[in-house]
């Protein structure tokens, strides 16, 4: 075995080829592999120079010795980028540090002369300079070579660094097939690849194009159909308009031949009717003069009917008087009897009254008798006297208590007012609260509702939700409570017993749905905890209270506060505190502290013992800004019990009062009653005796008063004999004038009937004449109406035919031409004819509005643009054709030597992983033929007997069996391997011993067959008793303090002293 060895030290190193390599192995180098590596303060190496063999070379050495730098240097002395190494991302880094300039030198195999690229590396502004066989060259000319030598730095099939190891794993399906492309395929291949992919691109541009345009040639052929009708619309508008215009000079034609017509007609018509009135105006005259006799005759006999009627009038008048005369004497005879009937009332009045009277003397008598001898009555008065003195006495004074207990009264209900004004302005803060709550916590408010409702089914207190029950002493405070308490427990509930809270619960969140919050206060209370320091202690620094005096609650709030949030040892500061919270901190050793505007936190780490503390602005109170003073709020409830109750007292003494100032009342009237009686028993026999006497006198009197009825009864009968002598007189002259009247009325009906003849003979003539009169009235309204209308009719034609021959532009003198009467006799010969005509073809002319010339401009331009577009689109399907025919001619150069190329991989890679006793594959993964850029190959490995085949992916296979996959696909791309060299870093990590070895075994057969490209294999380690090949080159990279200058070494010395050494041992 050929061996070279290479050494390094901390200062700088150099490798040398093996001394006995020949001409002939020179010669076995395949054209672009690499000769010599040399590199100059590069990374750790102050020089080395390597020499690699043309086939397989091992660079092994110890973690750290430099084994990466050399695949550096051959990476960015061709050309490549420090971010494909994967260790820096600028190539001033891979300078040794300390030094300003470094190079990398690499020596490539080619006939007929190598080629030496150099690379010198500058710091300062992290630039490149590049050397072709020592000349001066750039960037893009070294990239040239390279890429005519087909060395591809940057393709992990070809280049694999350490660090992209992994990487190669995580290569998607087409990434892999363009990279083995470009390592292993012909050089047409990638290049059909790429010309497919852009050919496929051009291809689904211009089908997307011929599309679109397909569809934009629908649109314009539908838009030129739309236009199509727009045009015979339009010609068809065209069409109506000029029949319209014949029509509107037609019209005027006929109108003025049918008010000529009418002319002629009213013209007879007025001379018939004139002769007619002259007729009637003849025969009118006789009828007058007899109407005249009559109206004479008549008057004649209206001046005798008016004498008659006065002659009538006249007696009439005097039967009236006779009349009224007669009555006047039939009212004095009534009034003489009405006279004499009221006497006999009068004296019937007189006699009844006499008798009541008697009877009312005889019974006042009788009770005068009945009655006894008045008894003493004044003793029995003077003692009504005396208790009612003592009864009014009594009122008196029952009177000035009720006053004093109504004014007693009114006092305290004016207190009450007050003291229930004042709880109400403290229940308002309260439903302030309430409606907080309600707003903020919906659901919260809807579980007060309902505690407050079922109090009795819990079996201890209950408090509500924190921030209704926490009442702030100094509402400035509130913000202190706030940010102490969490917000969750200010809208909890507290209770005493854990059965309640758990029921409460239960019903809250299972049954109604509510997110509600509950506590439980601790069983032993801690309200009344004491705080580990008192107050005083903390003056100095500026502390005045602790968190629990500055509010009040109830006591299982309180405990629970204590309990929890240690509100009983949590000090409260002003800005004197936050100005020396340092020495506070340092001093006090206080866990929670809050300032005017701060609160801190103090804790100390259980690690370093330091203590630290964090400190936060306090946020603005939100629930409780409003607070009820509970001391004062009890205290008002107190007074108004106390009211309360001194007014029901007040009400039952002005209960007792008033029912005995009724019985006092009561007894009152009774003792007057009493009095009463008394008093008119003694005026009793007085009253009656006075009576009976005035009595006597009213009898005397009613005696005295008598009538004599029957002397009354003479005198009125003589004084209706002498009015009845009156009466008959007068009934003799009224017959007598009755007579003379009705002989007047018999003449006046004479009259009056010979006048009604008279009247009806002149009524019968005036009606004949007013008749007659209205016909000659009619007549002549007639004729004037006639002689009117011929005048307009005659004015009307001559504007008519003026009209007309307008519209025709027809001159005065000219007649209307030969074309205009052909036209005329198709059309219409009435107006009503003409004017439906001309209203149904206006109103289909209507019904094209919109349109005008321009629509036919339109048409015939869009007619243009879709030839046009046709012929674009021809040309693009004919290119599109191209394209297609150019996409299967190179598919087919492509495809079948990939699909080959392919074949070869898969059996190289299946004979590997068989001889592990593995399965692998290598297969053309397609998802659509025609997506030439979603080609790939996919690997397919199976490590265990029992598992399926998977495909390799960065996840599912371990580390150990993701490099052997990689190393094997690289041994399979070896043999088919285009490209002069292939360099793999530590890819034996991760493998297990057996296949580590497998691999390695497989490594040298492969890479030291003959006419195979060269062979980096880096690892740091290998295993004992491998198998080796004479064509492998081992390099060995050294490191330490005590390693030969470079200068120094001499490896055929070392040789001889090792046989030198070996002879001494034999003897």
């Amino acid at each position: 075995m050929a061996a070279v060895a290479a050494a390094k030290r901390s200062q700088g190193a150099r490798g040398s080829r093996q001394a006995g390599r020949s001409t002939e192995a020179r010669s076995r180098f395949v054209e672009g592999s690499i000769v010599r590596i040399l590199m100059e303060n590069f990374l750790t190496y102050d020089i080395s120079e390597v020499h690699p063999g043309p086939n397989l070379n091992m660079i092994v050495g110890a973690n750290g010795t430099g084994k990466s730098s050399i695949v550096c240097a051959i990476c960015l002395g061709l050309a490549g980028k420090p971010s494909f190494i994967g260790r820096a991302d600028k190539v001033g880094l891979f300078v040794k540090q300390g030094c300003l300039k470094g190079l990398v030198e690499i020596e490539l195999s080619k006939t007929p002369d190598n080629i030496i690229i150099t690379r010198e590396i500058q710091v300062v502004n992290n630039t490149s300079t590049w050397f072709i066989n020592r000349k001066p060259a750039t960037l893009k000319m070294v990239e040239e070579q390279i890429a005519a030598l087909n060395i591809q730095v940057d393709n992990l099939c070809q280049f694999l660094p350490q660090d992209k190891v992994g990487e190669f794993a995580r290569l998607s399906k087409i990434e892999l097939l363009e990279a083995t492309e470009k390592s292993i395929g012909p050089p047409e291949m990638y290049q059909f690849h790429c010309e497919l992919k852009s050919f496929r691109e051009k291809e689904r541009e211009l089908e997307n194009l011929c599309r679109d345009k397909t569809k934009s040639l629908e649109k314009m052929k539908q838009r030129i159909e739309r236009y199509q009708q727009d045009v015979e619309r339009y010609h068809e508008r065209k069409r109506h308009l000029d029949l319209i215009e014949m029509l509107e000079r037609k019209r005027p034609w006929v109108e003025y031949e049918n008010i000529r017509q009418q002319h002629e007609e009213v013209k007879q018509r007025r001379d018939q009717a004139k002769e007619d009135l002259k007729n009637k105006k003849e025969m009118q005259s006789p009828v007058a003069k007899k109407i005249q006799e009559t109206e004479e005759y008549l008057k004649s006999l209206d001046l005798k009917i008016r004498d008659k009627t006065a002659e009538i009038k006249d007696t009439s008048q005097k039967c009236k008087q006779k009349q009224d005369a007669l009555e006047m004497k039939d009212k004095q005879i009534g009034e003489i009897n009405q006279a004499l009937r009221m006497k006999k009332d009068e004296e019937m009045d007189r006699r009844k009254k006499i008798l009541y009277t008697h009877k009312m003397i005889e019974e006042w008598k009788e009770e005068l008798n009945a009655m006894t001898v008045c008894e003493n009555l004044q003793a029995q008065t003077d003692a009504v006297n005396d208790e009612l003195k003592k009864l009014q006495e009594e009122r008196a004074n029952i009177d000035s208590d009720i006053f004093d207990l109504s004014a007693e009264k009114l006092n305290q209900e004016r207190e009450k007012k007050r003291v229930l004004a004042h709880l109400e302005q403290l229940n308002n803060i309260m439903n302030m609260k309430e409606e907080n709550l309600k707003v903020r916590f919906r659901d919260t408010h809807s579980a007060l509702m309902w505690l407050r409702r079922n109090k009795e089914k819990f079996k201890k207190q209950v408090c509500e939700p924190m921030m209704l029950e926490i009442n702030m002493k100094d509402n400035r405070h509130a913000k202190y409570i706030e940010n102490h308490i969490s917000a969750n427990d200010m809208r909890a509930f507290v209770f005493e017993s854990q059965g309640d809270m758990e029921m409460f619960l239960v019903e809250m969140r299972d049954h109604q749905k509510l997110k509600v919050n509950a506590v439980c206060a601790p069983a032993e209370s801690c309200a009344e905890s004491v705080p580990s320091r008192p107050i005083e202690e903390f003056h100095r620094y500026g502390f005045f209270s602790y968190l629990r005096e500055l509010f009040d609650a109830p006591h299982p709030v309180m405990s629970y506060l204590c309990s929890q949030y240690r509100i009983h040892d949590v000090p409260v500061g002003t800005e004197k505190t936050r100005s020396m919270i340092e020495r506070v901190i340092r001093e006090t050793k206080l866990k929670q502290i809050y300032t005017a505007e701060e609160k801190y936190v103090v804790k100390v780490s259980a690690y370093t013992n330091l203590t630290v503390s964090t400190n936060t602005s306090l946020r603005e109170a939100q629930f409780l800004t409003s607070s009820v003073d509970t001391d004062e709020r009890r205290q008002l409830e107190n007074q108004q019990q106390d009211i309360s109750n001194t007014l029901k007292s007040l009400d039952m003494r002005f209960t007792t009062l008033l029912e005995r100032q009724k019985h006092l009342e009561h007894r009152d009237n009774e003792l007057r009653q009493q009095k009463k009686e008394l008093l008119e028993r003694g005026n009793r026999r007085r009253q009656l005796e006075s009576k009976i006497g005035v009595k006597y006198d009213s009898l005397k009197q009613l005696e005295q008063d008598a009538i004599d009825l029957e002397n009354e009864s003479q005198q009125a009968n003589v004084k209706i004999k002498e009015i009845n002598i009156q009466k008959a007189r007068l009934v003799s002259e009224l017959m007598h004038l009755i007579k003379n009247c009705i002989s007047l009325n018999t003449h006046k009906v004479d009259l009056v009937l010979q006048s009604t003849n008279v009247a009806a003979d002149k009524n019968k003539l005036e009606s004949e004449y007013k008749e007659a009169t209205i016909q000659l009235r009619d007549s002549e309204e007639l004729y004037r109406d006639l002689d009117e209308r011929k005048r307009v009719l005659t004015e009307n034609c001559k504007e008519l035919l003026n009209k007309a021959r307008q519209v025709c532009k027809l001159s005065p003198d000219e007649h209307i031409p030969k074309e205009f009467q052909t036209a005329f006799q198709a059309l219409p010969n009435t107006l009503e004819e003409i004017d439906a005509f001309l209203n149904e073809e206006k109103t289909r002319a209507s019904c094209l509005t919109g349109l005008n010339a321009t629509v036919v401009e339109e048409y015939n331009k869009q007619s243009q643009e879709i030839q046009q577009l046709m012929e674009y689109l021809e040309e693009k399907k004919n290119e599109l054709e191209n394209y297609k025919q150019n996409i299967s001619q190179v598919k087919e150069k492509w495809l079948n030597p990939l699909k080959k190329l392919i074949e070869q991989i898969n059996d190289k890679f299946s004979n590997f992983f068989s001889s592990m006793q593995c399965v692998g594959e290598v297969d053309l993964h397609v998802e659509n033929e025609d997506e030439y850029d979603k080609y790939g190959i996919r690997i397919r490995v199976k490590f265990h007997s029992t598992s399926e085949l998977h495909e390799l992916t960065p996840y599912h296979q371990s580390g150990g069996e993701k490099s052997v996959s990689t190393m094997l696909y690289l041994m399979a791309l070896q043999e088919l391997n285009r490209c002069p060299f292939r360099v793999v870093d530590e890819i034996n990590q991760g493998m297990d011993p057996m296949n580590e070895r497998r691999v390695f075994e497989m490594v040298v057969k492969t890479a030291c067959k003959e006419s195979t490209s060269q062979y980096f294999f880096v690892t740091p380690k290998l295993l004992q008793n491998l198998t080796y090949h004479d064509k492998m080159t081992v390099l060995f990279v050294y490191n330490g303090p005590f390693m030969l200058e470079a200068c120094r070494w001499d490896l055929k010395a070392f040789c001889r002293r090792r046989r030198r050494l070996g002879r001494m041992d034999e003897q």
